[in-house]
């Protein structure tokens, strides 16, 4: 009986979610602001491929499992050969230190573009996103660039009636319906960036669309609603080899009240990090991560959960591996976003 309760509850709970915050969250974010803001694309001298998984609530059944894999590339030959922040082929200035901050200028105009395939299984509910991203980034003056971005592409959201466990298996709420539906998907973005700091605001969901598992109409009345992200960081520098990395990210979603994220991480030269995380009425999080080499670098969180799931719940794991390819200045940590 407990288990019948449990899948139900879940189920109704991934419902409410469809309707008032369709997007997964992630913790580690702001290392990989392409899932929130598409004017990101191409904003490195590299193309940057992640692959991240996240288990959240572990411990309670059917709780949200998000997997994706995103890939950003610059186009323009102007950006990747000769670009003015760009470090001579095989290695240059350190893009954590001071002399890279101070002798930074705004990156050559240039386009970006970016893939997203997001799959998020919360309960019998499943979720996937396939995006494409498009940026053109400019430089507004000497040391500032502006990128602005939009992304296109489909939500496919899939009902599994088999695993809901109802007392009367003709429930109108889910009979008779369309428990496999895709739907358009639409978003914007600017993004604000120089060599110490960044600000950021975007938009999913910009096309509402009607969610409904029902024949019956007065069952039918799951929508999606935009979703606005602002999300800002600066680097500070503790020291030559320390830097400290704060940031925030606000999220609006109506009817959901407004919350945020608070971040700080510390990073030592260019080979790793650690750091935290503060979500409002949700959880505290442990980050940390390791750049390898030039071409593969790997971060990990672990979130505490702080509101009344954390009777049931043993926290949310997260872990994403990026891979840095044609990496032709041999940089082992971003130069334009940290």
């Amino acid at each position: 009986m407990k288990k019948k309760l449990l899948l139900l509850f879940i189920w109704v709970l991934s419902v409410k979610v469809l309707w008032a915050q369709q997007k997964p969250q992630y913790t580690q974010y702001v290392f990989n602001n392409l899932l929130l803001n598409p004017a990101v694309s191409g904003i490195e001298n590299y193309t940057d491929v992640k692959a991240g998984y996240r288990s959240q609530w572990t411990g309670l059944q059917g709780a949200p499992v998000t997997s994706y894999l995103t890939f950003s590339a610059p186009i323009g030959d102007n950006f990747l050969q000769g670009d003015a922040t760009a470090f001579p082929a095989e290695g240059g200035i350190n893009p954590s230190s001071r002399l890279y901050t101070q002798n930074y200028m705004a990156a050559e105009p240039h386009h970006g573009i970016g893939f997203m395939l997001v799959s998020d299984q919360a309960g019998p509910i499943t979720t996937t996103n396939i995006d494409f991203t498009y940026a053109y980034h400019l430089g507004i003056t000497e040391r500032m660039n502006l990128a602005v971005g939009v992304q296109g592409g489909v939500d496919h959201v899939n009902l599994n009636t088999s695993e809901i466990t109802l007392e009367n298996p003709l429930d109108p709420a889910i009979a008779n319906g369309n428990n496999s539906q895709w739907k358009p998907d639409l978003g914007a973005g600017i993004w604000l960036y120089a060599s110490d700091y960044y600000f950021g605001a975007s938009v999913q969901q910009l096309l509402p669309e009607n969610l409904y598992f029902s024949s019956n109409n007065a069952y039918n009345q799951s929508k999606t609603v935009p979703q606005y992200f602002i999300t800002s960081g600066v680097k500070l520098f503790l020291t030559d080899d320390i830097t400290l990395l704060p940031s925030f990210l606000i999220k609006v979603i109506n009817p959901t009240p407004i919350t945020f994220d608070i971040n700080a991480k510390v990073s030592f030269q260019d080979k790793f990090w650690i750091g935290g995380s503060y979500r409002r009425d949700d959880s505290f999080g442990v980050l940390a991560g390791v750049n390898i080499s030039s071409f593969i670098n790997v971060g990990y969180s672990y979130d505490i959960t702080t509101s009344a799931l954390n009777t049931v719940s043993n926290g949310t794991h997260e872990i994403v591996i990026g891979i840095l390819l044609n990496n032709r200045y041999k940089v082992t940590c971003p130069q334009h976003t940290f």
